[in-house]
């Protein structure tokens, strides 16, 4: 069994070849159709409210509750008992009040009495026969002259005790001859009144050769 394919007619060809041009010029309408539409669309503003937030009253204060003060009950102090005096009278007469006897006045211890003066010592008595110190030879010789100051510790018996060169001549030669002779005289000793009493006394010699 064998098919035979017919061909299509020409009436049949020319409506399929309307459709599909039909079919091309509804694209190209509908593209332009976008085209045209598409610059209309207007861009819009966007506008932004700025929206307040509700402001939050502040919390009402809510009164305290009023707390009533309850009654402070006292106790009463109690009384403390308050001694009784009892006034007597009594006849004998109040004892009278001692009168005060001034102190015993002791008078002043006497004065002491004056130091008595004191009388130095003496060596320059003519009864004291007292000699010059010798003068050295070789001394003469060297023609050494010179004044020395002797201090003296006299006892309470005229003696020299002790003889101290207080100032120098110069020599020693004139200083010891001077100092030896001294050691050997008597002296009117000091007195404090009628008591003889140690004192110092200064003997000046001088050692002058003669012209």
């Amino acid at each position: 069994m064998s098919y035979a394919l017919s061909r299509p007619s020409s009436t049949r060809r020319g409506g399929l070849l309307g459709i599909v041009v039909g079919a091309h010029i509804g694209v190209i309408l509908i593209v332009m159709a976008a085209k045209t539409v598409a610059p209309q669309i207007m861009e819009m503003p966007l506008i932004v409210d700025l929206i307040q937030p509700a402001q939050e009253k502040p919390p009402e204060a809510k009164p305290l509750p009023v707390v009533k003060p309850q009654p402070v009950q006292t106790r009463p102090t109690p009384q403390k008992p308050v001694p009784v005096i009892e006034a007597t009278q009594s006849t004998q007469p109040a004892p009278a009040a001692p009168v005060a006897t001034p102190p015993d006045v002791k008078p002043a211890p006497p004065a002491p009495p004056a130091p008595e003066p004191m009388v130095q010592a003496r060596f320059d008595a003519d009864y004291l026969k007292n000699p010059a110190p010798p003068y050295p030879p070789l001394s003469r010789r060297m023609g050494e002259e010179g004044k020395v100051v002797l201090r003296v510790s006299v006892s309470p018996q005229g003696m020299a005790e002790s003889v101290e060169i207080k100032t120098s001549s110069g020599s020693q030669r004139l200083d010891e001859a001077a100092q030896k002779t001294v050691r050997v005289w008597k002296f009117i000793p000091a007195k404090r009144g009628d008591i003889a009493v140690q004192s110092f006394v200064l003997v000046p010699i001088i050692f002058k050769l003669e012209q």
